[in-house]
């Protein structure tokens, strides 16, 4: 029912705009996941020391004659043994000598598939009822004539990297967006040179933007037509501290929010998820213990007291100038996001200490990353007469819902097909 009303929408849509054979006319469109949001495998090597019998015999349950195996989403990680492994596997760590993130020891990752769309739909291809990530979206965009690996990508990566500021170097991240942008480039030129859609969501968003301002206007001119970011964390989510003081099992069952802290707090991505102080200002206090209070500008303070002091110095010297500036890229931006859905605002600690999930007091955002964060580019923006922004909010759609909801992929489409419409337009009045 939800790909019937889509039709229809789309179908009055192009109807009343006297569009025709829009199919033949589509902009090649590039889809960029969020964080988890597609499938990663991992191989072990000779230094990989395991953390005891099971990880050693039992975990993974399979893997193929090279020794590669699904590291996300594999459901056995649900169970406690098989999550220590998990956790142990998926770690990241900060080489201050090399100033770069690097995968766990005896640990090599690779991410499937990259520029089609096939580790996107789910995360587990095994479980699609209970995995599907972009399936939905997909089969939307496939309803208005997109075609998979034809004017239809998408440009997975290893959402546990991130990325740093001048100066410092991001061997994964910058990797990504080099293959981002080749990619780009392959699917203008195999669509007659037609500039490209780039459609994220979350994480993705930050960076499709980085990607924009780290390339000359001269390429953004040729090859991008416009960029649609669904639910983009552009100033990070209060959510996230509570990530790292206590851990989140995000409502999965059986998962110990502390089994998983420690991974959480490795994740190079998630340190890029941390409340910004331009946006969440220096004086609003976020978390709240017995003993001190943490505004955005005391995440420094606040990474030493939770017991991750490792964090400090990535955070300061590769993270936080990214959060510091957002420069308009000067291409047609869109932003589609929820709101009215209860949202972390301020965390609450007892004496228990940070071992214990604190009381919430929740604000408006989707459910995950706050309304401050999700419109900031109204106001970074508001003042910059050439960079067109659009801003769609949807009333009641949470962070992941976005991707199914009938009401959420009716606007998206909508959207898609506006800016498919609009070239068209401006050909025929030419």
């Amino acid at each position: 029912m939800c790909g019937l009303s889509i039709k229809l929408a789309i179908l009055l849509f192009t109807t009343m705009l006297c569009i025709c054979k829009a199919t033949s006319n589509l902009h090649p469109l590039i889809l960029v996941p969020g964080s988890g949001g597609n499938q990663l495998e991992a191989r072990l090597t000779s230094g990989y020391k395991p953390l005891g019998l099971f990880c050693k015999r039992w975990y993974p349950i399979s893997k193929d004659k090279e020794g590669w195996f699904r590291l996300w989403f594999d459901p056995s990680v649900l169970l406690a043994p098989f999550t220590k492994c998990f956790n142990q596997r998926m770690m990241l760590y900060y080489d201050p000598d090399l100033d770069d993130y690097r995968n766990a020891p005896g640990v090599e990752t690779r991410v499937p598939g990259f520029g089609s769309t096939e580790s996107l739909l789910y995360l587990n291809p095994n479980l699609k009822q209970l995995t599907a990530y972009m399936a939905p979206l997909v089969d939307s965009l496939e309803e208005i004539g997109y075609v998979s690996g034809e004017t239809l990508f998408g440009a997975p990566y290893d959402f546990r990297y991130g990325l740093a500021a001048d100066g410092h170097p991001s061997h994964v991240g910058t990797k990504f967006l080099e293959d981002l942008k080749d990619l780009i480039e392959k699917a203008s030129a195999s669509n007659g040179g037609k500039p490209v859609i780039l459609l994220s969501h979350s994480l993705g968003g930050l960076y499709v933007l980085q990607l924009l301002n780290r390339n000359p206007p001269s390429w953004r001119q040729r090859f991008i037509k416009h960029f649609v970011a669904l639910s983009a964390p552009w100033g990070g989510t209060v959510q996230e501290m509570l990530t790292f003081a206590s851990g989140s099992s995000f409502g999965v069952p059986l998962v110990d929010p502390l089994l998983v802290r420690g991974e959480q707090r490795s994740s190079e991505s998630n340190l890029w998820l941390m409340p910004s102080p331009k946006l969440f200002g220096p004086e609003k206090a976020l978390l709240i213990t017995p003993n001190q209070a943490y505004s955005a500008l005391d995440i420094p303070q606040f990474l030493n007291d939770i017991g991750f002091p490792e964090g400090v110095i990535p955070y300061k010297s590769r993270i936080l100038p990214l959060t510091e500036a957002l420069p308009a890229p000067n291409v047609s931006v869109t932003c589609i996001f929820g709101t009215g859905v209860k949202t972390p605002e301020t965390l609450l600690y007892g004496k228990a200490g940070f071992d214990e999930q604190p009381e919430v007091v929740y604000g408006d955002g989707d459910g995950t990353v706050n309304l401050v964060s999700l419109s900031a580019l109204e106001s970074l923006w508001n003042s910059d007469k050439g960079q067109p922004l659009k801003v769609i909010g949807i009333t009641g759609i949470s962070h992941t819902s976005i991707l199914e909801d009938c009401a959420a992929l009716e606007k998206i489409i909508a959207e898609i097909s506006s800016i498919n419409s609009e070239a068209q337009i401006n050909i025929s009045f030419v």
